[in-house]
């Protein structure tokens, strides 16, 4: 199985210069746990923010979510990967790595997004 067989192509994104109140609100309209960080030019690099990032920033540190950017707190860069990669070398890549989530890109250019509910869920689904 492939990583576009699996990936999730709507993919919310976020400015890094957006406050941690913005990305708090975008999560909870859209019921996600994480947000991809937009790059500031084609060249840049993506970013990943989570509730992980931003509850050590304001719960750990004492931080202020309408005083701190995205960019302050986000993982940059993000660990991409091709969509057709084979997905037992993404679960390996995320579990070396110890991340939870990957982006899908093609020439710098965001596709989607695989996290390891995917991977489990698709593996849950193939012994059924």
């Amino acid at each position: 199985m492939l990583v576009k067989d699996i990936m999730k192509r709507d993919v919310v994104t976020v400015s890094p210069f957006a406050t941690l109140r913005d990305a708090l609100s975008l999560m909870k309209r859209h019921n996600l746990k994480n947000l991809v960080v937009e790059q500031q030019d084609p060249h840049d690099a993506w970013g990943l923010i989570t509730y992980t990032n931003i509850l050590k920033t304001i719960v750990a540190e004492n931080g202020d979510i309408d005083l701190i950017n995205v960019y302050d707190v986000c993982a940059k860069p993000a660990i991409g990967v091709g969509e057709s990669l084979d997905v037992r070398h993404v679960a390996s890549l995320m579990t070396d790595s110890v991340v939870k989530r990957v982006l899908v890109l093609e020439d710098n250019k965001l596709l989607g997004l695989v996290t390891m509910d995917d991977i489990v869920g698709t593996v849950l689904d193939m012994i059924e």
